[in-house]
């Protein structure tokens, strides 16, 4: 079975895409200023459930980016081991308007001083915000978000009333 693509629409953010296989998430795009693929919005190609999972998961995204206090914890996602699947486990734990750093979620994740490796992790992951990366801050400061940059993270941040 080959996985679903679900396009939404998060208004003042763009379109981001979610992934779902088995009633699963196994990737997700952030929104960024683009167009909805009419198909896709409607999740073509994939099984009833897949396309219900669909609809109920771009629900709880537009709350999140419209600023609900949407906590996507409970969404079932694919499964990592090893560093990435600790890092996974320990940033879902991170609560909606708190940040950890990276050294800090190395540690939670079982590997304390490996703060760069969370860093490397949170830059790569391609689960957001099923897993908050956008939680995770430098020592010294925001930090940085990959090429979405560092003023979406602080969009983010500011959703969960969180300023930098």
């Amino acid at each position: 079975m080959s996985p679903t693509l679900v396009q939404y629409d998060a208004p003042g953010w763009g379109v981001g895409e979610i992934w779902l296989e088995r009633g699963v998430v196994v990737h997700s795009e952030l929104p960024r200023p683009r167009r909805v693929s009419p198909r896709a919005a409607r999740g073509a190609g994939g099984s009833a459930a897949a396309r219900t999972l669909g609809a109920n998961l771009v629900s709880r995204l537009q709350g999140f980016f419209a600023g609900d206090a949407e906590e996507l914890r409970g969404v079932r996602l694919t499964a990592f081991d090893g560093f990435d699947g600790a890092c996974i486990q320990a940033l879902r734990r991170v609560r909606r308007g708190q940040v950890v750093t990276y050294g800090e979620l190395a540690a939670l994740a079982g590997h304390a001083g490996a703060a760069r490796a969370a860093g490397t992790f949170c830059g790569r992951c391609a689960l957001s915000p099923f897993v908050p990366t956008h939680r995770v801050v430098g020592s010294a400061g925001i930090g940085s978000y990959g090429s979405l940059g560092v003023d979406y993270k602080r969009r983010l941040l500011a959703l969960e009333g969180v300023s930098f």
